[in-house]
């Protein structure tokens, strides 16, 4: 089963005001774990960058400006995704902006029914507890030191752990196939030792008491 899980940064909140996307992060995982795949693309968003952007990710104009534009590299981002499931943190934003980009290059929309949405998921599973990517990640003990700043690619690696620990852990099956030879499922055993067979002594009484009770029965397996 193969999933994406994805992050966009911005350059603010609303594509509706003119907002960008200005960087894109997506991880591959199959059965829940990452392959080692990956996407991860700086965006030039065609226009400045807001102080309080600025703030939040760190990408500024004068860095983005080398970069190609969004119909660039859409191509290259849909073949990446292809048609598996998004999981993304908050989808509603990260698909606003995307289906906004994906408009203006005249690509098809992704629908909201693509994303698996982590949050929800998250407030569930901890309902009244913190459910932003930082707490999920101390909450899990995923290592998020490096994220001074939010980064798509970055933040799509931890989010990635934290999806796997959502869904339940590293177990990804019950591993009941066949194991591949010099391989064990477990601690190593020694031999045991077999016990001689040991005969128990039935008292009369019991034995009296088994006669009665098959006697009542109808065609017992005792009398076959």
């Amino acid at each position: 089963m193969r999933e994406i899980v994805m992050d966009t940064e911005t350059t603010g909140l609303d594509p509706v005001q003119g907002h960008r996307i200005v960087e894109i992060g997506a991880i591959e995982l199959v059965h829940h774990v990452p392959t080692g795949r990956h996407y991860h693309q700086y965006v030039n968003p065609e226009r400045d960058m807001p102080d309080e952007a600025f703030r939040v990710h760190g990408l500024g104009t004068d860095f983005l400006e080398d970069f190609p534009v969004f119909v660039a590299i859409v191509d290259d981002f849909l073949a990446f995704i292809a048609d598996s499931p998004l999981v993304i943190h908050n989808a509603s934003f990260d698909l606003r902006f995307l289906n906004a980009e994906l408009k203006q290059a005249r690509r098809p929309l992704l629908p909201n029914a693509r994303a698996i949405d982590t949050l929800p998921i998250a407030q569930r599973k901890f309902p009244g507890a913190p459910a932003n990517l930082d707490a999920l990640c101390r909450r899990f003990n995923v290592d998020g030191s490096a994220r001074k700043l939010h980064g798509a690619l970055l933040d799509s690696e931890l989010l990635a752990e934290v999806y796997l620990h959502l869904k339940g852990g590293r177990q990804v099956d019950l591993g009941l196939g066949v194991q591949p030879a010099g391989r064990t499922t477990g601690p190593a055993r020694a031999a045991a030792t077999p016990r001689p067979h040991r005969r128990f002594a039935v008292p009369p009484s019991e034995l009296e008491a088994h006669e009665a009770f098959v006697a009542a029965l109808k065609d017992p397996v005792w009398r076959r």
